[in-house]
């Protein structure tokens, strides 16, 4: 069940919220299972639901089509029901200064939608936004929050930052505005008055997402945005927490000088030397916090309108490994606080793009099972918006059984339901089934005869990412303003991004460091599947707890390490795990200031692929051939179907 949060003002930066240790709890309650959500009643009986839903949107529908299109996701062998609540649809005016006004009546009346389903013996997943996408006009905010100065984020210039979406460009919101978070609340409040009498054990409410695929409305370049006075405040802020006093700030940027109340971020990349690094990698970090903060503002919100006792979630789109979200800083921010209680993924993959989804699906599995979390995958294509290359009913089909072999356990068919400005759903917007639907009622009764929620992919190595490899990558993309993100979706990787500018930053190769670091990253890969090694990414940050019954793992150092992922890795050694660094053993931290004399003593005995050896396959297969008995090796040799 998810923790109460103390409440804090709207808008402000969340300060330190002081949360008792979890109980199990008497009452009532919805906790994250990795097989989906337990169900505890008020006499302790306890229900395992499989998270397998799909998206019916029930503001684009006809009302009389409701209870057709719900039966028909019931028959299919889905769980839940899973709605957005559009806060540009519900919202009259607000203007001048004028309250605005909320409507729910017709076929905008969402708790009729939900008693609808509940009736059926749907569970549901709301997810009130604030931004929601779901090809409406401006992502589903009102005109007037967008349009407010005050609510939008901006350029280095001082000028709104616009997103050409269709049908129209728009400006985006600052996600550090303590007005448009304000306004966020409000909204939240609404929809609380609406919803809170609805929420499990009362209703059929078990999920609450917080806002939609939050990269920044996917202008996500580092120096693309935000430099609006609240963004410029916080960074402020987060530096005053990191350095403690201006004379360490001047020393980790190399200045004479610094001040905290007077030092800018940087508006372009323009390091020359390692120690013009840190600078940018702090303002990446930034836009981290900020994400998370705002994140955690809005759960409070969601919390105060009645809905914040069932978990919340955030999902996470295509690409995400290249955006500033955080899956870990998402979770929790810091000591005694608490963030969302779970992360998902989205998949748009067309049918082949098996190395992609086994490299997000692996980093989301192998961190969901050590947390006790389902692996979710919170929008499933089924179907494509028709301004977007199609995808068709085999590409549905290859993404969601590779992802399930991978390791994801739950998942939300989006769309389930057709409405507008989607095509190729498994139901049509009557609520009758096509011919297509038919797999997915296959693959439930599937799912619930094997006891599918329950299996566990074993995963002997893992490659360790520190986040500060992601985070240099987005601060060298050589190609802004186009999002890093998007050629992690075409199937580009690092290396396809990272600026070549053949500056030495300290380690004689002048190749940029986040580009030795994915070589060394696909030569592990590769030496793992010749070798028939399972195996899946780690996030650094989430090395605590994702290095759970690991035999082997590979540690690039080229972009830093950081000390929490050096005390992570001497507790995987301790637990029997052999931990390699590769090129060299680490001697800058994650903001690539060399080791204070703490963190070096920190660095766990570790072996060391050195300089080429680690980009080089047979040197890696031969370094973990005594690593690995034949018992670890999965060896498959596809076969033409009969």
């Amino acid at each position: 069940m998810a923790a109460k949060r103390k409440t804090r003002r709207p808008g402000n930066a969340p300060e330190r919220r002081e949360i008792a240790p979890t109980k199990e709890e008497s009452g009532p309650s919805v906790r994250l299972d990795r097989a989906g959500l337990l169900l505890v009643g008020e006499r302790g009986e306890r229900e395992l639901l499989p998270l397998r839903a799909g998206a019916m949107h029930y503001w684009r529908l006809e009302r009389r089509s409701w209870r057709a299109g719900l039966s028909s996701l019931a028959a299919m062998g889905l769980r839940l029901v899973e709605t957005y609540v559009p806060w540009q649809v519900h919202e009259r005016g607000g203007d001048a200064g004028a309250e605005p006004r909320y409507h729910f009546d017709g076929n905008l009346d969402v708790a009729a939608f939900l008693r609808e389903a509940h009736a059926i013996g749907l569970r549901a997943i709301v997810r009130p936004g604030p931004h929601i996408n779901a090809e409406l006009t401006d992502f589903g905010l009102p005109e007037r929050v967008l349009w407010d100065p005050a609510c939008q984020a901006r350029t280095p210039r001082q000028n709104p930052v616009m997103l050409p979406a269709p049908p129209r460009a728009f400006p985006v919101p600052s996600y550090a505005s303590r007005a448009f978070l304000a306004e966020t609340q409000r909204w939240f409040s609404a929809v609380g008055e609406q919803l809170r009498d609805l929420v499990w054990p009362r209703g059929p409410i078990v999920l609450v997402q917080i806002d939609n695929e939050g990269a920044l409305y996917f202008r996500d370049g580092v120096y693309d945005q935000d430099y609006s006075a609240d963004a410029l405040a916080r960074y402020r802020a987060f530096l005053r927490e990191r350095y403690r006093d201006e004379e360490s700030l001047a020393r980790a940027y190399g200045l004479e000088r610094a001040s905290f109340d007077e030092i800018a971020p940087p508006v372009r990349y323009d390091a020359r030397s390692a120690e013009e690094l840190p600078r940018h990698l702090d303002w990446a970090e930034t836009h981290e916090v900020v994400l998370a903060e705002s994140f955690a503002s809005m759960g409070d919100a969601i919390a105060e309108a009645g809905l914040g006792t069932v978990p919340c979630f955030h999902n996470l789109p295509m690409g995400e490994s290249a955006t500033p979200l955080h899956a870990a800083r998402l979770r929790k921010l810091g000591a005694g606080e608490r963030g969302l209680d779970l992360i998902a993924l989205d998949y748009y993959h067309a049918a082949g793009d098996q190395k992609s989804i086994v490299r997000r699906t692996g980093e989301l599995a192998v961190t969901s099972d050590a947390l006790g979390h389902p692996a979710f995958a919170a929008e499933m294509g089924a179907g494509a918006p028709p301004y977007f290359p199609p995808l068709e009913e085999r590409d549905a089909i290859f993404t969601l059984l590779c992802a399930m072999a991978y390791g994801v356990r739950g998942y939300n068919l989006y769309m389930a339901v057709e409405r507008d400005r989607w095509l190729g759903s498994p139901v049509d917007a009557d609520g009758v089934m096509r011919t297509f639907a038919g797999f997915f009622k296959k693959l439930s009764a599937a799912y619930d005869h094997v006891d599918f929620g329950a299996l566990r992919r074993e995963v002997p190595a893992r490659l360790v990412i520190p986040r500060s490899v992601r985070r240099m990558t987005r601060v060298m993309h050589a190609f802004g303003p186009l999002s890093q993100a998007a050629f992690r979706v075409m199937g580009g990787g690092i290396r396809e991004t990272v600026l070549e500018d053949g500056v030495d930053f300290g380690d004689g190769t002048h190749e940029a460091p986040p580009m030795r670091a994915g070589r060394i990253l696909v030569a592990a890969e590769r030496a793992l599947e010749e070798e028939g090694i399972p195996w899946a990414l780690v996030d650094g940050d989430d090395a605590h707890v994702a290095l759970a019954g690991a035999r082997w793992a590979i540690v690039p150092t080229s972009c830093g390490v950081g000390l929490p992922v050096l005390e992570a890795l001497a507790r995987a050694t301790k637990r029997g795990t052999t931990v390699s660094f590769a090129p060299a053993p680490p001697t800058r931290d994650a903001s690539f200031v060399p080791f204070a004399p703490k963190a070096a003593r920190a660095i766990p005995e570790a072996e060391i692929l050195v300089g080429d050896e680690a980009t080089d396959v047979a040197a890696i297969r031969a370094h973990f051939h005594g690593i690995f008995d034949p018992k670890s090796r999965v060896v498959v040799r596809p076969l033409p179907c009969a």
